[in-house]
């Protein structure tokens, strides 16, 4: 009967397969990363009007004892220095 099911709903196996109705870990605030991630401040990006993309910008641990108690304008900062920056894309599940 699955593959009857997903002959008729399609959209039940892009479900299944990707997961993006999970958001794991549960209970999660994503506007605090802090929380989740030493060096972590939570940002957003408009992208173009009416898309706004929430980042995450965590710097290395080598820069962590500098980046304690440190403000969004010294992450903004941190982002223009020489180190290099790493873009992680991780899905379409709606989390970071």
């Amino acid at each position: 009967s699955v593959p009857f099911l997903i002959r008729l709903f399609p959209s039940l196996l892009t479900r299944f397969v990707y997961l993006n109705f999970l958001a794991f870990p549960f209970f999660a605030d994503f506007r605090q990363p802090e929380l989740l991630v030493n060096n972590t401040i939570n940002l957003y990006l408009t992208t173009e009007p009416g898309v706004t993309v929430g980042i995450w910008h965590t710097v290395p641990s080598s820069r962590g004892a500098e980046a304690k108690g440190k403000d969004q304008r010294w992450y903004e900062e941190a982002l223009a220095d020489d180190h290099p920056v790493i873009i992680y894309l991780h899905g379409n599940g709606g989390t970071r």
